[in-house]
């Protein structure tokens, strides 16, 4: 397993990441879009959250990326989300023309945990660490 390791942690976290453009646009296309996945990736440096693999779309992107323990996925989206919002903005002035407000990216994102281990393997380590004949779901090592 691909673990990663903080002053007191060991961990393996891993998130699935997709979020769209405002209006689902079409506009990540050329320089854009090579903008784009340039920002993910400083902005992801930035706070020690691997790249695993990703996608830019014409409207959306995908990225798989192993977080640290301490980063809540809404924290991990309100910073690319934002960074390269505002830096999209400042750089492509002909894109404040496409969005008259200050939002590049539509409200919300997809975000679903990957890992290694399958519940039913979680379970299964359990279930040999037990009380036997138990009942209760949260039980107690002999």
């Amino acid at each position: 397993m691909d673990y990663r390791y903080g002053s007191h942690t060991v961990f393996q976290i891993e998130y699935h990441f997709v979020w769209v453009t405002k209006y689902r646009y079409k506009v990540l296309t050329g320089e854009v879009a090579e903008r784009v996945r340039e920002l993910v990736r400083q902005t992801c440096a930035a706070f020690e959250i691997r790249i695993v693999q990703g996608v830019v779309s014409k409207d959306h992107v995908h990225i798989l990326v192993s977080c640290p323990a301490a980063l809540a996925p809404s924290e991990i989206m309100r910073r690319i989300k934002g960074s390269t919002s505002s830096r999209l903005f400042e750089e492509y002035p002909n894109l404040r023309k496409k969005y008259w407000g200050q939002h590049f990216w539509a409200r919300g994102y997809f975000c679903a945990t990957v890992g290694q281990m399958t519940e039913e393997m979680i379970k299964q380590y359990l279930e040999h660490h037990v009380e036997p004949n138990s009942n209760d779901q949260f039980k107690m090592e002999p």
